[in-house]
């Protein structure tokens, strides 16, 4: 006879592990929620790793020369993530590596970037800060340099240590689902669940409330389920990466005539130690449909351009294309706040994208706004997976899978201490 099916309800169950999904469980299990999480990649794997790690309050969207909507919904955001990578906020970052606690913007010496420049300070007066010749960072602090310097009391984090941070904090709770051997269910109240053959045992989750975080894979779990509402739509990116061999690390937008960067730049570092430059802005939304060698190309002229001092020769170039996932949108505008709303044709489902990394706290605060609208509360719940599903892992980062190392850290690491062999002995 085969075994009875084994029920586990959950107050929570999460579907994607990026940052939203873990940030959210991070929420859910302080307040006392018995939450499980489900990644069927790796924690991070896409959109979050893909991240240039920017936490902004919007200034990048005052470059039209008025404050919007976008700009004022997240002014607030790098206070709030400060708080949580001093141990103070709602969600507990102390374990986050900060890259930088600024970043910067900067005009080529063009008339048309400078007048953006010069707007944008004005109307964010007390938000942005300009940089004195003797006060720039290495890599502008070449003669050649005439445009206008701007510094934003922002800050940039690295999304890798981030991803571990609030996975951490949640140890126990994420696990791997292989949906070739779990099937999403609906039944005829709307009431959805996971089913789970695990070879050994089948396995019924439910939970008070299922929550979609997946980016872009939620829309085919909507599928799976015969759903369509609420719809998404995907901004293509394809985002840059330069391996080189300058011990300058930068992190800024390039103001250029449009209301899009020109160019932003984040630095990041391989496990062997290499340098790598990670550009997106609008040279790579411009660059989403190019073949990979032109958008190379494209990326050395604007560098070129814009930074000509530099010598990039010997350096390694590689791309990533990126869907950054965000709720549909009439006209395909950029969403101007973090989405989650209830599924239509489902009673127990959310669905959410945070939009941009910076807002990941934001979606979380909607979410619980709905969950206690809906009269939804911490129970103790009943089984648990921890027999039967493996635990998710971290992700590599973009640029690890471009460059990997001819030898791994843990050997040049070795290499560097080993001990001398007789015949290095004189």
């Amino acid at each position: 006879m085969s075994q009875a099916p084994l029920s586990i309800q959950l107050d929570l169950a999460i579907i994607g592990g990026g940052v939203a999904g873990l940030w959210l469980a991070n929420r859910a299990k302080s307040a006392g929620f018995n939450v499980a999480l489900f990644e069927s990649k790796a924690l991070g794997s896409d959109q979050t790793l893909a991240s240039q790690g920017m936490i902004h309050g919007g200034m990048k969207y005052t470059l039209a020369g008025a404050l919007t909507g976008a700009s004022e919904a997240i002014a607030e955001m790098p206070k709030h993530w400060r708080a949580c990578l001093c141990g103070e906020g709602d969600v507990n970052l102390r374990h986050t590596r900060i890259l930088s606690d600024h970043f910067f913007m900067w005009s080529s010496d063009d008339l048309g970037s400078k007048i953006t420049g010069f707007l944008a300070s004005k109307i964010t007066r007390g938000r942005v800060d300009q940089v004195h010749s003797d006060r720039r960072p290495p890599l502008l602090r070449h003669p050649l340099f005439t445009g206008s310097l701007y510094r934003l009391e922002d800050l940039v984090i690295d999304a890798p240590s981030l991803v571990a941070n609030l996975a951490h904090n949640i140890e126990g709770r994420c696990f791997q689902i292989d949906w070739s051997s779990a099937q999403l269910n609906k039944n005829a109240d709307g009431e959805v669940s996971i089913s789970v053959n695990t070879g050994d045992q089948h396995i019924q989750i439910h939970a008070q409330r299922f929550i979609f975080t997946a980016g872009k894979g939620n829309a085919e779990l909507l599928r799976e389920l015969g759903l369509e509402s609420p719809a998404m739509q995907l901004r293509p990116l394809q985002q840059v990466m330069v391996k080189h061999h300058h011990p300058f690390d930068f992190y800024g937008h390039c103001l250029g005539r449009e209301t899009t960067p020109r160019l932003t730049i984040s630095s990041h570092r391989l496990p062997d130690g290499g340098h790598v430059w990670y550009l997106g802005g609008s040279l790579a939304e411009k660059g989403a449909q190019l073949p990979a060698d032109e958008l190379i190309e494209l990326a050395k002229q604007e560098l070129q351009e814009l930074i000509p001092w530099m010598n990039l020769e010997g350096a390694e170039w590689a791309t990533l294309h990126v869907e950054r996932a965000e709720p549909l949108q009439a006209n395909f505008v950029r969403p101007d706040n973090a989405f989650i709303a209830r599924a239509e044709g489902a009673s127990n489902l959310l669905v959410g994208w945070p939009t941009k990394l910076t807002l990941a706290p934001n979606l979380a605060n909607q979410a619980f706004e709905l969950l206690q609208a809906d009269g939804i509360t911490p129970s103790a719940g009943t089984g648990n997976l921890h027999d039967y599903l493996p635990y998710a892992e971290i992700a590599k980062t973009p640029w690890e899978i471009a460059f990997p190392p001819a030898i791994s850290a843990e050997e040049a690491l070795a290499l560097r201490f080993r001990e001398p062999d007789e015949d290095d002995v004189e």
